[in-house]
């Protein structure tokens, strides 16, 4: 019996250290692609995201080349964005926005959401817009998955180096 219960322990402690690494591996690999995305540059993005919605929705040439300036706008928005915080970060300025700042964030966002969707709209026809949006609801929950699973990893973590 004695035997039985040190093996079971064995198992258990064996299958708890291998999921860690399985999760440091994960984090690193994650990382990484986001640091080769820091590297392209906003023009590069535009024409990844255009290529990629042309292999999803069939686009033609012309759809191509106003998409592309849409992916062009926003890669740009993106890295400004990133470049200042980034700024703040290095100045040491830790400290966190005010609910009327992430309000405004928010709201500015959304607004940015609201314009795009009007100009695709615009550009793509009746089926692939249909497409479009669905293709943009399964990102939606796809992150939102990510994001939970990410807040219950962190959670555990936590939890881990306060029994340490």
């Amino acid at each position: 019996m004695r035997k039985l219960l040190l093996i079971a322990i064995a198992l258990i402690t064996v299958n708890a250290t291998a999921q860690e690494q399985k999760r440091e591996r994960q984090q690193k690999d994650r990382k990484e692609k986001s640091q080769h995305s820091r590297d392209f540059s906003p023009e590069e993005i535009a024409i990844l995201q255009t290529k990629k919605m042309t292999l999803q929705l069939d686009l033609t040439e012309a759809q191509q080349k106003e998409i592309r300036a849409i992916h062009l706008e926003q890669a740009k928005a993106r890295k400004t964005e990133m470049e200042t915080r980034k700024k703040k970060h290095e100045e040491g300025d830790t400290t966190q926005p005010s609910k009327e700042d992430r309000f405004n964030r928010a709201n500015s966002q959304l607004d940015k959401k609201i314009a795009v969707k009007a100009k695709m709209k615009s550009i793509l026809n009746k089926e692939q817009f249909e497409k479009f949006e669905r293709n943009a609801a399964k990102r939606g929950k796809q992150k939102t998955m990510k994001r939970k699973k990410q807040g219950g990893q962190q959670k555990m973590t936590q939890k881990r180096k306060r029994r340490n």
